[in-house]
């Protein structure tokens, strides 16, 4: 049963009776209030350890909350998350101070597994804390990130249709090649021949003679193969320009889809932050001034557990545990010896018992034997089916 002390105790002994508010505060610190209510200077301590604890479990709970309103718009739901994960945090905190004692404080490796611990903790908490302080400055960071991922995504996408759209481009420039010279014989026939008509040219001979008709048939003769040759091309130059409006649609399509996933979560955010330090360098001190101040108030309980000296509380905690070790071990001893002493009682009552038994049975076993023999004259058998019949039915066996 745990021991009460009434306020007048405390009175008398020069302290005052715990508030809850201290009963709290020791809690945290993983202090037991049976073993420290009566250790006036630790009572102090541990509320300060508990101070420290506590002042990490805000600072967690307030991170988790901010980091999960990035990722959810549901205020309730990034609350109730942030407040989970402060509490799994101070778990984490209570344990690592309750394993640093009197016993193993100067142990290296169990200090420095929590201190990598702590440190881990705290590097990672310090993110949420730096996006809010730097939010003004991350937004602008990210939508120039934003505007850069745009364009690496749209020259990767030129990449991927670069070949086709090269091969389409070439094709419609070999078909308005062909269209583009053949054009240019039908003009210059029709120059020629228009030349020769009005006497600017040729045979300066005005008027439609025999060598202007010629010229003349000529000129129609190669406009018939213009508008021969366009009638064909025209619908490979249609089915190219097609093709390479439906590489642009779909160019446009996966870029409006790639737009539409970008976003300023977390991830995006920390990137944004990160660009931001490696190109100014005022916002890159402040940053790792920053991230040190936070990740101290992750490391205050371990700090100050560790710092603090030891004192009277430390010492009841060595003897009490002391003392439920040997009290666990003289218990199972006496548990022993009741047990092989039961044991011992058990085997000798058994023996007496059995000797008792085979003593009754004894005179049954002849008694029934005399009833075989008086009826083995009458019923006809041979002496070996009496003999099998008594030793089924009255032999004992040798292990039951």
């Amino acid at each position: 049963m745990k021991e009460k002390t009434s306020p007048a105790a405390y009175v008398h002994r020069g302290m005052g009776a715990p508030s809850r508010w201290n009963r709290f505060l020791w809690w945290l610190a993983t202090a037991e209030e049976e073993l420290i209510r009566d250790c006036m200077i630790d009572r102090n301590r541990y509320a300060i350890i508990g101070m420290s604890v506590m002042g990490t479990w805000l600072f967690a709970t307030f991170a988790w909350t901010y980091f999960f309103s990035t990722v959810t718009p549901n205020l309730p739901i990034a609350c109730f998350l942030g407040f989970f994960m402060g509490c799994i945090i101070l778990s984490i905190d209570r344990a690592l101070i309750k394993g640093i004692t009197r016993s193993n404080k100067r142990k290296f490796i169990p200090l420095v597994f929590r201190g990598l611990l702590a440190v881990t903790i705290g590097v990672f908490m310090a993110q949420p804390a730096l996006l809010y302080l730097f939010d003004k400055e991350i937004h602008v960071q990210t939508s120039l990130d934003n505007e850069h991922r745009k364009k690496e995504k749209r020259m990767r996408q030129d990449s991927v249709y670069q070949a086709s759209r090269a091969d389409l481009l070439r094709s419609k420039n070999e078909l308005e090649q062909q269209l583009s010279t053949k054009y240019g014989e039908v003009s210059q026939a029709r120059q020629i021949f228009i030349a020769e008509t009005d006497g600017t040219g040729g045979s300066k001979r005005p008027g439609l003679k025999d060598v202007a008709k010629a010229k003349q048939d000529e000129y129609q003769k190669l406009d018939i193969e213009y508008q021969q040759m366009q009638g064909q091309l025209r619908p490979r130059l249609r089915m190219v320009d097609s093709s390479l409006h439906a590489i642009d649609v779909t160019v446009q399509k996966e870029q409006q889809a790639f737009e539409a996933l970008l976003n300023d979560g977390f991830i995006t955010r920390i990137e944004a932050l990160n660009h931001l330090v490696k190109d100014n360098p005022a916002v890159a001190f402040r940053y790792y001034l920053l991230v040190a101040l936070l990740m101290l108030i992750e490391l205050m309980p371990v700090i100050a557990k560790t710092l603090l000296p030891t004192g009277t509380y430390d010492e009841k905690v060595r003897l009490r545990e002391e003392l439920e070790k040997e009290t666990i071990q003289k218990d199972h001893e006496r548990e022993l010896a009741v047990r092989e002493l039961y044991g011992e009682g058990a085997l000798e009552q058994d023996n007496r018992f059995i000797k008792d038994f085979f003593a009754t049975a004894s005179r049954n076993q002849y008694e029934n034997m005399r009833q075989y023999l008086s009826t083995w004259v009458d019923d006809g058998r041979s002496l070996d089916q009496v003999w099998y019949d008594v030793k089924k039915n009255m032999f004992t066996k040798q292990h039951n």
